[in-house]
């Protein structure tokens, strides 16, 4: 376990030991090349698991959600995507800065999905006074709106509206496997309607960097145009790659003890005066919070305070925190959180006038 408890993101995970021991070892070629045998595994490995026919190793989940964009659209083109969605919030308008692709936004509903209704009615017409309509984003598990989880269920519906619309569909699936284990289904079951998904490695699976995109060949091989023209292309990236083979034969799984710690410290810090939880059980390993009205500190504040006690906590607003779950936060990593929230705001309610 990290000394300090470290609760910003799931990507402050550091590689595990035999991560780091198949780094070492790895057998590495020039992947621009495409002749690193351990990328090649990476991807094809990444692919199985998406139940799609080709994969592309990418330095990061932005990169690999820009290049789908550019794979699956023209300079002029539209996608619909939600209003709290990643790609809109935290990707630096690269859809449009970079490949001039204009963005539909509509609204998220709490459970991180967007109105089947929502999507018909954002497709253009024909007229020529506007873009065309070529793509829709979907985000599982939903950052945003508290770490929710898409239903199959609900992501085939969304795969049928696009195909009689003529859409393409893309997940932004950094946290796929999270949703996946919460399901109890194959990841590869989840998206088998969407035309590309993007997953990271880096998150709470642990490896040290990159993600993965995958979707048919004839896809691929011009997200892998886009990925050279991002700067994107690595030379013996298969260092890298071994990390991410261990993480997907390795770590999967394991996220379920994640999800059950979010409930377990949501549940917990509930009951902490002062705080007040959105999501009292979490789908998955992100427990979003903030401070009750009567709390004079903002959330930055608070912030310090716990950072000073050994605890770092994500101030997702002004007096709000997102916290989430990861590999390197255990049983004592929840005691010593909620122990440290309780002495904060303890201090706090003293100073309070009577």
């Amino acid at each position: 376990m990290m000394e300090c408890i470290d609760l910003r993101s799931d990507t402050v995970t550091l590689p595990t030991p035999e991560m780091r021991a198949a780094m070492a070892s790895a057998e590495v070629g020039d992947d621009v090349y495409g002749e690193d045998p351990t990328v090649n595994r990476l991807e094809a490995l990444a692919a199985e698991k998406m139940g799609k026919e080709a994969g592309l190793f990418v330095p990061s989940g932005t990169m690999g959600n820009l290049a789908a964009v550019l794979a699956h659209c023209a300079r002029g083109d539209e996608i619909i995507q939600g209003s709290k969605g990643h790609t809109f919030l935290f990707e630096a308008g690269g859809s449009a800065a970079l490949g001039g692709v204009h963005s539909f936004l509509v609204p998220n509903q709490p459970d991180g999905s967007i109105r089947l209704e929502d999507i018909r009615e954002a497709v253009r017409s024909e007229d020529e006074h506007e873009p065309v309509s070529r793509l829709v984003i979907l985000e599982n598990t939903h950052n945003r709106c508290g770490g929710t989880v898409l239903s199959k269920a609900y992501i085939d519906s969304v795969g049928d509206l696009a195909k009689e619309l003529g859409l393409k569909l893309h997940i932004d699936g950094a946290r796929i496997f999270n949703a996946a284990v919460a399901l109890g289904i194959p990841a590869g079951e989840l998206v088998r309607a969407a035309d590309s998904v993007t997953f990271c490695l880096s998150k709470g699976l642990c490896a040290p960097v990159g993600s993965v995109l995958c979707g048919s060949k004839e896809f691929i091989a011009r997200a892998h145009r886009m990925r050279k023209l991002l700067g994107g292309g690595m030379r013996q990236a298969g260092v890298l790659a071994a990390a991410g083979i261990v993480a997907l034969e390795t770590m999967i799984d394991r996220l379920a003890e994640d999800h059950a710690r979010a409930r377990r410290l949501a549940e917990e810090l509930a009951l902490v005066p002062g705080l007040e939880v959105d999501t009292l059980r979490p789908q998955s390993n992100m427990v979003y919070l903030h401070l009750a009205d009567w709390v004079p500190l903002d959330a930055p504040q608070v912030y310090e305070r716990m950072a000073r006690l050994g605890v770092k906590v994500d101030a997702a607003s002004r007096r709000g925190f997102r916290l989430v779950t990861h590999y390197y936060v255990d049983d004592e990593g929840i005691e010593r959180t909620v122990g440290a929230f309780k002495q904060v705001l303890a201090e706090v309610g003293q100073v309070l006038p009577g």
